[in-house]
């Protein structure tokens, strides 16, 4: 267990590393700087907030002091937000959207997994045939879609609930629809698939000729197999949402990491578009390595390879 940990580990300091670096360099690649458009800025000024930023230093060497600062934890200062800090802008973004994203996936979690077993349990009916249908919905309509709906009915039509901004309960339902939505539809399709395949397997014939009861074969046998290729997904998606859907955050403007890395990138933000990034991809490594945890103890049979 030591070795495989240790393994993980030097395989997800490698992966953050040549994220790291690839951001880095293809940030450089484009064309123009944090400065560029502001044309009022007078060239001694601009001389002097490139200094400031060390732009006009060598590529190399500006690589070497952010891996210097980095291993500090220090993620530089904004060149867009003046007074502000990439730290400090993290510490208050990520908060909002990882509250919006664990909502998110509760509620996609929760209702996909239900949805699935149903309509598994119930193939060829009337439950069957909506899941389907909400199935290939949710998948096939991008998630800024249902925003935008859910939006103009529930916000602007009927004024049951706030059309944006981020405050009360009230204001949580509409973005965790548009956010969970697709997980709904993602999660009960996997499912639902997933509980037909292992109903047709051998042993749970078996397990049906020895006697047990429906509900035995079904929790025991049954569900907690075909549970598997949803803990899988899982990871991943819990990582992607509670670092903050950018579109969904932009449409309901919730102050949450999506909006500002919309912004870094219109506006060359260097410092806050690496360090966004390098914030996602640490959660991804880690929610990866997490889901493997979890893999092994939904499922015993399964063992960690030293």
């Amino acid at each position: 267990m030591l070795k495989y940990t240790l393994k993980r580990g030097i395989i997800a300091l490698i992966t953050i590393w040549v994220i790291i670096t690839v951001t880095f360099f293809l940030m450089r690649a484009i064309p123009g700087d944090p400065f560029t458009n502001e044309k009022k800025i007078q060239p001694q000024i601009m001389e002097n907030l490139k200094r400031k930023y060390g732009l006009d230093q060598p590529l190399i060497v500006q690589y070497g002091k952010y891996l210097q600062n980095l291993l500090r934890g220090d993620l530089g200062d904004s060149m867009k937000y003046k007074t502000r800090t990439v730290n400090e802008m993290l510490r208050t973004s990520f908060p909002v959207s990882a509250k919006l994203g664990l909502m998110s996936i509760a509620v996609g979690a929760g209702l996909g997994i239900t949805f699935g077993i149903i309509a598994a349990l119930n193939r060829g009916k009337a439950f069957d045939y909506f899941v389907i249908f909400l199935a290939v919905i949710g998948v096939s309509v991008p998630g800024f879609v249902f925003a935008a709906l859910f939006q103009y009915w529930f916000g602007a039509k009927l004024q049951w609930f706030p059309v944006a901004r981020w405050g009360t309960w009230k204001h949580y339902v509409l973005p965790v629809a548009a956010l969970g939505f697709s997980s709904i539809a993602y999660i009960a399709r996997m499912m639902r698939t997933s509980m037909l395949d292992i109903l047709s397997q051998d042993y749970i014939r078996t397990a049906k000729a020895k006697g047990l009861s429906r509900r035995v074969v079904t929790w025991k046998h049954t569900i907690r197999n075909a549970i598997l290729p949803i803990v899988t997904i899982l990871g991943v998606n819990i990582a992607g949402v509670v670092v903050g859907s950018f579109v969904i955050e932009s449409i309901y403007a919730i102050p949450g990491m999506g909006k500002y890395y919309v912004q870094s990138i219109q506006q060359n933000d260097y410092t806050l578009i690496m360090g966004t990034t390098i914030f996602y991809a640490v959660i991804l490594v880690i929610m990866m390595y997490l889901t493997d945890i979890v893999y092994g103890i939904v499922d015993p049979r399964i063992r960690i390879d030293e």
